[in-house]
């Protein structure tokens, strides 16, 4: 049965809630969709992208390796020695992980599609000039999260990945870790890393309702950086240098943040004046 059409500028809240309702059912899916496909190229997906950080010939890994001898250090990434492999021990486990692997790909791969379908929900309620911002909103967007995957992807997974593996605790015991704890070590760097990149966009959004300003940005920055270590911590291994790593771009992105609060009020007092 068709959806019936509704005039956006008449629109009651049980209209409101069927448009949120049928962004949603899009936005879910396009992620199912890419999920699918995900899925069908099981060997790329999982022998090339998730259990890449897994493997001593991963780039990071010579990066690293090339960055320490431009330095002059000796580095352990240089030889790597990641000496373990992953294991299941109940019989779904490697079918859930194949599932739950999928749908996280599905959902960076659709993200911009996700971003579209709310950015059409909201634009009704923007002014015309506002709307026509759709596409740099879009784009600046998945930008950031994508430059946050693949940051969390490249640095901070094979980071984690490299200092736990070949954290040594007894002889006597051996690390063969588990599936799903690998997978989700390596799905929560690159998730949170992206949703932490779309700090910019959200100050955006906050300034513009009149919820954050350049000022209160600026008189509780000391509390932003705490904020900022506590959550490297939390994503990153019990190293410091790990987490200087996480800390470095946001702390940046924070400042930009800062700029873009002041544009945006910038851009409102000079329409009011």
């Amino acid at each position: 049965m068709a959806r019936k059409k509704v005039d956006p500028n008449n629109m009651s809240f049980l209209d409101h809630v069927e448009e949120l309702r049928w962004a949603i059912i899009r936005s879910i899916g396009g992620v199912l969709l890419m999920a699918i496909v995900a899925f069908i190229f099981k060997d790329v997906v999982i022998d090339g992208v998730l259990l890449g950080p897994s493997k001593n010939d991963f780039i990071s890994y010579q990066k690293f390796c090339e960055f320490a001898k431009w330095l002059g250090f000796e580095s352990e990434f240089c030889n790597p020695n990641l000496n373990f492999a992953t294991q299941t021990r109940k019989m779904p486990d490697l079918f859930s992980a194949h599932i739950w692997t999928s749908i996280t790909v599905g959902f960076i791969t659709a993200f911009p599609w996700i971003l579209w379908q709310f950015w059409n929900f909201i634009s009704p309620g923007l002014k015309p000039n506002e709307r026509k911002y759709s596409k740099g909103f879009i784009i600046a967007s998945s930008l950031l999260f994508f430059t946050g995957a693949l940051f969390g992807y490249y640095l901070i997974a094979p980071l984690s990945v490299h200092f736990l593996a070949t954290y040594e605790l007894s002889e006597l015991i051996k690390f063969e870790p588990d599936l799903n704890s690998y997978i989700g070590l390596v799905r929560a760097c690159v998730l949170s890393c992206g949703i932490m990149f779309e700090l910019p966009i959200i100050v955006y959004f906050l300034t513009k309702v009149g919820l954050c300003t350049p000022q209160a940005m600026r008189k509780y920055r000391k509390f932003a950086l705490v904020i900022v270590l506590i959550v490297a911590a939390v994503i990153t291994p019990p190293d410091i240098q790990s987490q200087i790593i996480v800390a470095i771009p946001v702390l940046i992105l924070y400042e930009l943040s800062v700029f873009i609060s002041m544009f945006v009020l910038y851009r409102q007092r000079k329409k009011v004046a």
